[in-house]
C-alpha cells in the first residue's frame, strides 16, 4: 500500500477484499471500522491504521514480511507516525528501510524501550490489554523520596479522573525508584509525582511484558520468536 492515504473504498479495492461499489456498501451497513470507530464516506486510510470488515482484521500488504522490533527511543524523539507535524518523530530516527509504526507512546521527555512494527493485528491486541501488562520503569525525581510517598505511588494517585492502579514501587535511591505499571494513562507516571508534589528529572522504560532493554540508546533489535508469541498471548 502506497504510504500516501487513501480512500477506504480504494484501499478495500487495492488489497483485493471487494470493488469499491461493494466497498461503499459495506461502508453504508456500518460494517468497515477503521481503529475501531465506523468512518464516515470518503474516510482516508493511512499505513499506521488497522481496518477490520465484520471484525475481521484486513492486510494492507498480505505478502509483507512482518517486522516486530525493540528501539532504544532517546529523549527528545516523538512516538509519532506524521513527520509533517514533528520531524524528530520515531520513524525518521529508526529510519527502518520498511514502513513500522511505533506502538503505544513514550512521551517526548522520557527514553527507553519502545515497540515498532507494521503487523496490525499485533498492534491491537497490545493496545487493547494496555490497562494490563506490565510495563518497568526507572524514574529520577526533584527531592527525596519517602515512605509517604511510596506508600501513596503503591496504593493509587488520584490523576484524569480516577485513581491510578495499585503498583509495584521499589525504591533504588534518595531520588530514584523503580515502578510497574499495568496501566496506560496518558503520561502516567509524571502526573503521579506531580499529584504528590514530585517533579519527574529522567524517566526511562525498561522492560514491556517479556521484552526488556537490552540495546544501546538510539539502537534496535529485531524481537525473538518467543517474545512476540508472548506479545500475541495479549
Amino acid at each position: 500500500m502506497s504510504e500516501t492515504p487513501i480512500r477506504i473504498n480504494k484501499f478495500l479495492s487495492q488489497v483485493g477484499f471487494c470493488s469499491r461499489r461493494k466497498a461503499d456498501e459495506l461502508l453504508a451497513q456500518g460494517r468497515i471500522t477503521i481503529n475501531g470507530e465506523i468512518p464516515e464516506m470518503g474516510t482516508k486510510v493511512k499505513p499506521e491504521d488497522q481496518v477490520e470488515v465484520d471484525g475481521k482484521i484486513i492486510e494492507q500488504n498480505a505478502n509483507q514480511e512482518k517486522v516486530y522490533l525493540a528501539v532504544y527511543k532517546p529523549k527528545g524523539v516523538v512516538c509519532t507516525t506524521n513527520a509533517r507535524v514533528e520531524k524528530n518523530n520515531i520513524v525518521d530516527f529508526v529510519d527502518y528501510p520498511e514502513r513500522i509504526y511505533p506502538v503505544g507512546r513514550l512521551d517526548k521527555m522520557s527514553e527507553g524501550l519502545i515497540l515498532m512494527t507494521n503487523d496490525g493485528e499485533i498492534v491491537n491486541k497490545i493496545l487493547r490489554a494496555r490497562h494490563y501488562h506490565d510495563k518497568e520503569y526507572i524514574v529520577t525525581v526533584d527531592k527525596n523520596i519517602t515512605e509517604d510517598f511510596l506508600k501513596k505511588m503503591r496504593t493509587g494517585v488520584p490523576i484524569l479522573d480516577t485513581i491510578t492502579r495499585p503498583c509495584t514501587v521499589e525504591q533504588m535511591n534518595e531520588k530514584k525508584f523503580k515502578i510497574i505499571l499495568t496501566q496506560g494513562l496518558n503520561r502516567q507516571i509524571r502526573r503521579m509525582c506531580e499529584a504528590l508534589d514530585y517533579r519527574v528529572r529522567t524517566l526511562k522504560r525498561i522492560r514491556i511484558k517479556n521484552i526488556t532493554l537490552d540495546i544501546e540508546k538510539g539502537k534496535y533489535r529485531k524481537l525473538t520468536e518467543a517474545e512476540v508469541k508472548d506479545l500475541y498471548k495479549a
